[in-house]
């Protein structure tokens, strides 16, 4: 098998590097000389959905798995699925949404492969309830640098296990799993919206209410400010017995398919300004009045953005970082005082989002723990970097973390701050590829792991 070299980003399109890649159609191609070829580092990429360098390897090589997406068992009964790493959520959807068969954790994009969803251990609006995907991964088989090929699960090389689940790639390939579905009478949610005026009433509505719904969310207005900072809708549902769908609907598991439109060009660099972005959020938030038992279909709530193609081009040919931080329950002010810089900075994005995570899981670098998480869009230009790097210290200071699959610009002493059992994640991974085989540009840049040839473009 011989590998192409691209300029590869992540979803972000910052940062661009050059990567040699391969692309193997089925799990048994994936052997010790691919992961091992002529010194070279390699990390496997899914979908290329994160956001900045965590599956792009400057310099190194890439295992695109994503023709490795076989659906191989599924038991009704229990509703465990067994697939190829490569499998996506919008595969599953097509497949088991008309069976009465839902993901767990849904994102927020169906684009994301199942490897990709457990290197990175992803959230979605249920996180306060439920956990995070890993909670619902029976078993995953992972190649290792050496080429033995492990068992994964919490109760089986549980170490592994935990090390590779928010993992970002670093301990082998995931090259299939055994996920736990979750059951659903109909394919829609009845949602309730509540538009709140400032910072301080959202967070109280998500103090007073979240227990009472499955999935919540909020849309957050970036640039609003003074007594209107934080002003959001909040969006909380959950999904439809059969009983409830409204008559003359058809199938309730067989939704109305959609059909989204492209941005077909990279918009000017000009286009997403203070003006432009502020003018978005008043008619956002003007266009969604508080309302309650709203009939939604799980496209439309879960994945809004999906239904627009490329999307990222709106950022222009210079992309954007998007930025996604937890602050604990106690240090909410951290919360409030980010948005007020990131009002003034006027460099903010036409998408926020707000919610509530509950309790974290025992993944070593897992993102998830309890408080409120936020993330936004900033359109690259020249003072973004040390705008964000002024935000992680803000962070650090109220005991909060980044999230490795948005990150594209920290520093390792600020990562290293931020999750603590980085060294037992260290320990594991040189046990299992002593030769530092695999490696990320996020990785070498965040001094998870150390550098070597073959892999260490200038970052």
């Amino acid at each position: 098998m011989t590998g192409a070299f691209q300029r590869l980003s992540g979803w972000g399109r910052y940062p661009v590097q050059e990567c040699r890649v391969f692309r193997p159609d089925r799990c048994a191609d994936v052997c010790p000389p691919i992961l091992a070829r002529e010194g070279r580092t390699i990390v496997a990429r899914g979908l290329g959905r994160s956001y900045g360098d965590a599956a792009i390897n400057g310099g190194g090589d890439i295992l695109d798995y994503s023709r490795m997406n076989r659906m191989l068992a599924f038991d009704a009964e229990s509703g465990v699925l067994e697939c190829e790493a490569g499998v996506s959520l919008a595969e599953i959807l097509d497949v088991f949404v008309p069976r009465g068969f839902f993901p767990p954790v849904m994102p927020g994009t169906k684009f994301v492969t199942v490897g990709g969803a457990i290197a990175n251990d992803i959230h979605g609006k249920n996180h306060h309830i439920e956990g995070s995907f890993s909670q619902f991964v029976v078993q995953f088989t992972l190649l290792t640098a050496t080429g033995e090929i492990m068992n994964c699960s919490p109760e089986e090389n549980g170490e592994v296990f935990w090390a590779t689940v928010g993992g970002v790639g670093l301990t082998g390939v995931i090259l299939s799993a055994k996920i736990r579905l979750k059951r659903i009478e109909t394919a829609y949610c009845w949602v309730d919206y509540l538009r709140t005026k400032n910072i301080d009433e959202t967070l109280a509505a998500f103090a007073e209410s979240d227990r009472n719904y499955e999935y919540s969310v909020a849309w957050v207005d970036c640039m609003a400010k003074g007594p209107a900072l934080g002003r959001s809708v909040l969006m909380r549902g959950n999904f439809a017995a059969r009983a409830e769908a409204p008559a003359g609907r058809r199938d309730p598991l067989q939704p109305k398919p959609k059909h989204g439109k492209p941005v077909p060009f990279d918009f000017p660099g000009f286009a997403l300004n203070s003006f432009s972005i502020g003018l978005f959020n008043q008619v956002f938030y003007a266009l969604h009045p508080s309302r309650e038992r709203q009939w939604v279909d799980f496209d439309t709530y879960f994945c809004p953005l999906d239904s627009v193609h490329h999307w990222n081009r709106m950022y222009g040919r210079r992309g954007f970082c998007q930025y996604q931080v937890t602050f604990p329950i106690e240090q909410a002010c951290g919360l409030t005082r980010l948005m007020e810089r990131v009002s003034q900075s006027g460099c903010a994005s036409f998408l926020a989002v707000l919610k509530r995570l509950g309790p974290g899981g025992p993944g070593l670098l897992s993102y998830p723990s309890e408080g409120y998480t936020i993330s936004f869009d900033l359109p690259m230009r020249s003072d973004v970097v040390p705008l964000l790097r002024e935000f992680d210290q803000g962070v650090l200071e109220h005991g909060g973390r980044l999230y490795c699959a948005k990150d594209a610009v920290a520093l390792p002493e600020t990562f290293a701050a931020m999750y603590p059992r980085l060294d037992e994640f260290r320990a594991i991974t040189e046990l299992l590829d002593p030769q530092g085989v695999f490696s990320s540009s996020l990785a070498r840049r965040l001094g998870i792991v150390r550098p070597k040839a073959g892999g260490m473009a200038h970052e």
